[in-house]
């Protein structure tokens, strides 16, 4: 395969970024959150409620697609890396694939009567989408590891790429159910818990809400897709395997990366449970709000209290990681999640039911130490590709990123598969405003004791991760010693 100059062009791999590279790659977390991150926040809502479909059935369908992606990621990742697109390595991609996929994430809520409720319209509708966005995330993830091999740089490009993403969490777990409930029918003036404010909300359970979704759905992936070409056209690729490296990249390398690299297969469990717990919560809370605390007019309020830790204190992470090291930042942060969790369980209860200042204190605390946990995991991403290119003397970021992407998936899709399927055994009944004692056990069981098991579980996880900073200072140190002896 012929060597592109644009993309092999030597270039100072340790480079010190500028804030505006910083800003622009972050903007590309921001887009595939309002983008993606609408469909992992309020798909399984809203083919449960307005779509008519039942719980079993969502469920099913999260669990087919993400079975395709089980197969389909390690390929899209084996082509990135075996290809040099003539405008960049990893960056054409966001443009490629842009168009589709927000052209399809918004088709998944188009409100076509004739098909409402139809279990295959909708299954192929998610499976198109879930494949295009591999093409977007795994190209983009692999940009993270192209970008330098500085460690602090990339703790730093972490912190600022991760500032970003929580604002599109902000959007899409705080405003995007507000904005629909504000453009659904059936309006009535509601508390929504925030100072006394009163606004005019609809029924976004309602049949009658399609349209209300594909309105604020459409708009939030035309901004979307503006964000990613920001990416596109704002950063430089400068760590990037040679035309050898590219040459000898198979399919293969994927079994391979995981059977030698002991940081990669820690860091994937990591991912996979972190990311359950986290799609856990996302998926199961407007259920909670709507029918176990019984307040859905208070949700953008709460999820706005819960989205300063991931926007504002986002700056604390490199500094709390050189204090305590980057194991006992995992450990505090998801005891911080547990600890705000069971003040959410606390709320719950009908003595308290009523308590906003028990919701806004809960979900600050939780969305703490996720928003914490799950973001800073991703500057442990360049240093596994850095180890496996240390092992192998090949660089497959892209194979790397794509099974990083694929825990990530299995996380965001049992996150979604479960919880559907805990609501099918607990008979949740999506056509009633009031459940059973039943269903509402299940979704608390969803909501809070799952989480927890699980994030017990991500703690211990942890515990196993081999590489500290002064290995990996060493690894990129002798993989650039080789460079320059002509060995890769």
């Amino acid at each position: 395969m012929a060597s592109n100059p644009k993309v092999t062009a030597k270039k100072d791999e340790f480079a010190k970024l500028s804030w505006w590279e910083r800003i622009s790659y972050g903007a590309g977390d921001l887009a595939q959150n309002l983008i993606f991150g609408t469909v992992g926040s309020m798909l399984l809502f809203y083919l449960t409620t307005v779509y008519g479909i039942s719980a079993a059935a969502g469920a099913t369908i999260f669990l087919i697609v993400r079975w395709v992606n089980v197969f389909w990621d390690p390929w899209v990742g084996a082509f990135v890396d075996r290809h040099n697109p003539k405008l960049g390595k990893y960056r054409p991609y966001l443009m490629y694939f842009g168009v589709p996929l927000t052209f399809f994430c918004a088709m998944l809520f188009f409100p076509i009567e004739s098909v409402r409720g139809s279990i295959p319209y909708a299954f192929i509708a998610y499976l198109a989408t879930a494949m295009i966005y591999s093409f977007v995330n795994i190209p983009y993830g692999a940009l993270n590891a192209s970008l330098t091999r500085d460690n602090d740089e990339v703790s730093t490009l972490t912190t600022v790429r991760m500032t970003e993403a929580n604002i599109g969490n902000l959007m899409v777990y705080t405003f995007l159910p507000l904005f629909v409930q504000m453009a659904s029918p059936d309006k009535t003036s509601k508390d929504i818990g925030f100072f006394g404010i009163h606004m005019n909300l609809g029924d976004y359970t309602s049949p009658h809400a399609g349209g209300a979704y594909f309105l604020v759905m459409s708009i939030y992936m035309i901004i979307g897709f503006l964000l990613l070409m920001a990416t596109f056209f704002g950063i430089k690729e400068r760590v990037l395997p040679t035309k050898a490296e590219t040459d000898k990249v198979k399919y293969s390398d994927l079994f391979g990366e995981i059977k030698r690299n002991k940081p990669l297969q820690v860091l994937g469990m990591f991912f996979l449970i972190g990311f359950t717990f986290m799609f856990f919560g996302n998926t199961v809370w407007p259920f909670y709000m709507q029918y176990n605390v019984g307040h859905p007019e208070w949700m953008a309020s709460i999820n706005l209290i819960g989205s300063i830790p991931g926007i504002f204190l986002v700056f604390l992470w490199p500094i709390v990681r050189k204090r305590i090291g980057k194991k006992q930042f995992f450990y505090i942060f998801l005891t911080l999640f547990i600890i705000g969790t069971l003040i959410l369980y606390a709320w719950s209860l009908p003595a308290f039911k009523d308590s906003t200042a028990l919701g806004y204190i809960g979900r600050f605390l939780q969305q703490w130490g996720i928003t914490a946990a799950t973001g800073y995991m991703w500057a442990l991403v360049p240093e596994v590709v850095s180890f496996g290119e240390w092992k192998s003397k090949k660089r497959v970021a892209g194979i790397i990123n794509s099974i990083m992407g694929l825990f990530f998936k299995i996380g965001l899709a049992l996150g979604g598969i479960i919880p559907g399927y805990i609501n099918a055994f607990f008979k949740f009944d999506g056509s009633k405003a009031h459940q059973s004692i039943s269903a509402l056990s299940g979704i608390t069981w969803s909501m809070v004791w799952l989480p927890i098991i699980l994030a017990l579980v991500a703690i211990w996880i942890m515990s196993r991760y081999p590489l500290s900073d002064k290995d990996v200072v060493k690894i990129n140190k002798e993989i650039d010693d080789r460079k320059a002896e002509g060995e890769l």
